[in-house]
């Protein structure tokens, strides 16, 4: 028979002697003792007394006893399956014993038969679900429904079948191994899961195999380790590989079920190919014009390797002794890049043979991979500017040299074959004052104005050097050089010594003789080789001075010294000292140079209080800055005084209407009410009687009359005897028939109206005209203040033509 049903059968068998162990009473158990459940059941026999002391032992009747029960999972049958029987001694073949089951699933998932104690199961179930159920079995009594044995526990445990196949939960894979790897290297594990139970049986029992990817990879069916299988994997050839793995459950076996999942495996790059450059031999063409640093030509070495591994190094190892030459490598396009390091020269040397070496970065197994190649540089020829024979000119001219002198002479020459004739000028702009020439033919500077050192001690020009090419008559102004030319004046003794200041001495008038009264220095603006040395002396008038003489310090100063004691400002107050100063120089020169000494009053400590007419005129001690300080103070008092009284003046002035303001339509409010006609402090009457106001005429202020009337003649009475009746009359009159008024009241503006009126404001009044009267009745109705008013205006024809 073969092996795989002998196995299947034997799995058969113990299935079913797991459910007959179950069922069998403990009677016909005996060696399953140990592993089972008793119940007691009954009562025992009742035991004689014990002795005092002696430990009473007794023994229960054993009942029914029974194993974990097992059901098949996913099983599927006309009938319930029979999973297996409970008994009791009781059960005696009566019909008073019932069975009572209880629990999880008891009643939908297991039934029993109360009668028999047969436990079947009603559904298909699912170990994967749950793999166990507990349950509680009782007997009762079936006509009392007392219990006749204590309740006791059991397990039914769903028994695996193989229905779940093996699974990749972390599928699909990618891994990667270096490339080059040896024989077994790991690259990856995988992992499958299979839901069936591991315990019993194969179900989950799995084993791993390659269906995609041999011979290039292998797989442990144990541990599930993926390693590598062929040596020599280029990744230059292959970088990706696809390989499908199984898991099969049954431990491979036939019958089993099975699970695949894919590994993508990427070989990763290592330095294990030379960098190798396309050509033996590189030609380039170098214009002698080329600039320092500039790229010339480019070279590249190739390396199947890719990142870090394909990066190269350049160098130039042979042919470059000069140092003529560098190369760098370009980080984007890994080119080789030669540059100038050092100007070439056709004349010099037309042709370079350089070996080149590209080297990578990383090591590879057996060391660094290089190669290397051969550069031709061929120079060409090109037209260059002229080089002066020095980089910078120094030269030195004296200050007093004529025009035209020749102060030096600057060289050049044509680095080109033709050997072209060269020009020279000046840069102007370097040379603003036009003071040198330079011969444009031989180079030749020469003094156009004369120098002075003490203005300017250097002049730095530039002069430009151009070619000429032969049959041309104009420079070629594509070709200029430049040079600095430094020019040094040298000094010569043209400026004779000075006073180092303008000095001004002081003397106390109670001074002692031979009290020294100023220290007195020189200057000149010369610079002799040797230094300054400077002679003092007075000049002959001044020999027999009787008030001042000067006396050598040894250091080029003189102190001036006085002879006497006897200085008074009253007698006078200012002394001239001549001091004659002569220099070193060949020829010496010499000035004239005068000390000013002043006489001042002195303290009793010798300190200079005053030393001119100031302290005349002002013997209290007052300077000039104090008057101008008094003098500003009373300026500003009398400003303050003439703005106090402007303003009072302008306080003072009577209301007016101003121009501005247009008074047609307007209500003129005032803030006192006049008293009616009983007020006579409204106004004085003295006003009313002046002569000139009755005769003169004064004009309109809220107009701009276009026609003069001639004064009128008024009626005198006396001082006392004007009629005030007749006045009004005669105004009132003049208003109405004036042409050049406007068709409203003027009001007269009072400073002060009175007080005490019980009527309120006025408003204006209509202005009477000629050609309709006015009714002014209406004003006795306001009480016997405006009945007066009313009077007035109410006057007739007759009243009017007299």
């Amino acid at each position: 028979m073969p092996k795989r049903s002998e196995e299947m059968l034997r799995e058969l068998w113990t299935s079913l002697m797991f459910m007959w162990i179950t069922c069998v009473p403990y009677s016909s158990m005996a060696p399953l003792a140990n592993q089972s459940r008793s119940l007691q059941m009954g009562s025992a026999p009742a035991p004689s007394e014990p002795h005092e002391g002696q430990r009473i032992l007794s023994r229960a009747k054993r009942g029914w006893v029974w194993n974990q029960m097992f059901v098949l999972e996913e099983f599927i049958g006309p009938d319930p399956i029979l999973v297996g029987r409970l008994h009791t001694d009781f059960d005696v073949g009566g019909k008073n014993v019932k069975y009572v089951l209880s629990g999880e699933g008891a009643g939908t998932i297991f039934s029993i038969n109360d009668q028999t104690g047969d436990i079947h199961a009603m559904k298909k179930l699912d170990r994967e679900e749950k793999a166990e159920y507990t349950l509680t079995a009782l007997v009762i009594n079936r006509d009392t429904n007392e219990p006749l044995e204590p309740p006791s526990e059991f397990i039914i445990k769903v028994q695996d079948i193989n229905d779940n196949p093996p699974q990749f939960i972390d599928g699909p894979y990618q891994a990667s191994v270096p490339e080059m790897s040896s024989v077994g290297t790991s690259v990856t594990k995988v992992t499958a899961t299979d839901a069936d139970d591991p315990v019993y049986g194969n179900s989950a029992r799995l084993v791993y195999s390659i269906l995609q990817g041999q011979p290039y990879f292998s797989i442990d069916p144990n541990t599930a380790t993926i390693g590598i299988a062929l040596p020599g994997m280029d990744r230059e050839i292959r970088d990706e590989y696809m390989v499908v793995i199984q898991a099969k459950d049954m431990g491979g076996h036939m019958g089993g079920l099975s699970g695949t999942t894919t590994v993508t495996v990427r070989l990763t790059d290592i330095n294990d190919n030379p960098p190798k450059f396309a050509k033996n031999f590189y030609d380039f063409i170098f214009s002698e014009s080329l600039g320092l640093g500039k790229p010339g030509g480019r070279v590249k070495a190739t390396d199947k390797d890719i990142g870090e591994n394909a990066k190269s190094t350049y160098a130039i190892i042979t042919g470059n002794e000069k140092g003529v030459f560098e190369i760098t490598t370009d980080s984007q396009t890994q080119e080789g890049v030669i540059m100038l390091k050092k100007p070439l020269d056709f004349e010099t040397q037309k042709h370079y043979n350089l070996t080149v070496e590209a080297t990578n970065v990383r090591y590879g197994p057996n060391g660094p991979f290089k190669d290397t190649t051969i550069v031709r540089i061929a120079v060409e020829d090109a037209d260059e500017p002229p080089i002066f024979t020095r980089v910078a000119y120094m030269m030195d001219v004296k200050e007093n040299a004529p025009i035209n002198t020749i102060i030096g002479s600057v060289t050049a020459r044509d680095p080109d074959a033709v050997g072209s004739s060269i020009r020279y000028f000046i840069d102007r702009h370097t040379d603003l004052e036009r003071q040198f020439n330079i011969n444009a033919d031989d180079g030749k500077i020469t003094l156009a104005k004369p120098l002075d050192r003490e203005t300017d001690m250097w002049h730095n020009i530039t002069i430009t050097a151009t070619e000429i090419p032969p049959l041309s008559f104009l420079g070629n102004q594509s070709q200029i050089s430049r040079t600095r030319v430094s020019i040094r004046v040298l000094d010569i003794n043209d400026n004779a010594p000075e006073f180092a200041t303008e000095y001004e001495a002081f003397l106390c008038e109670n001074g002692k003789s031979g009290q020294v009264i100023q220290t007195v220095s020189a200057v000149d603006k010369d610079d002799p080789i040797q230094g300054h040395l400077f002679e003092y002396r007075l000049p002959p008038e001044m020999l027999n001075n009787p008030n001042f003489s000067i006396k050598t310090n040894g250091d080029n100063t003189i102190s001036v010294v006085a002879k006497h004691d006897t200085f008074r400002r009253q007698k006078q107050e200012m002394y001239f000292l001549p001091i004659v100063v002569t220099d070193n120089g060949n020829p010496p020169l010499s000035s004239t140079n005068t000390l000013t000494i002043r006489v001042c009053g002195c303290s009793r400590e010798g300190i200079v209080q005053s030393c001119n007419v100031e302290a005349y005129v002002l013997p209290i001690g007052l300077s000039m800055g104090a008057l101008i300080a008094i003098l500003a103070c009373i300026i500003l008092l009398l400003v303050i005084v003439v703005l106090f009284v402007t303003l009072r003046r302008h306080k003072n002035e009577p209301l007016i209407i101003k121009d501005d303001e247009d008074v047609r339509e307007n209500i003129i409010r005032y803030d006192d009410e006049g008293g009616g006609e009983e007020d006579t402090e409204a106004f004085d009457i003295a006003t009313l009687q002046n002569p000139d106001g009755i005769n003169g005429y004064l004009p309109r202020k809220d107009i701009k009359p276009d026609l003069q009337f001639m004064p009128r003649q008024g009626q005198h009475g006396g001082p006392n005897g004007v009629d005030v009746d007749e006045f009004i009359n005669v105004r009132l009159h003049e208003a109405d028939n004036d042409p050049t008024a406007p068709p409203y009241d003027s009001i007269q503006i009072y400073g002060y109206e009175g007080r005490g009126s019980i009527a309120g404001s006025l408003s204006s009044l209509e202005t009477a005209s000629s050609d309709s009267d006015q009714n002014y009745d209406y004003l006795r109705e306001w009480g016997p203040r405006f009945r007066r008013l009313g009077e007035l205006y109410s006057v007739g024809e007759s009243d009017k033509e007299t």
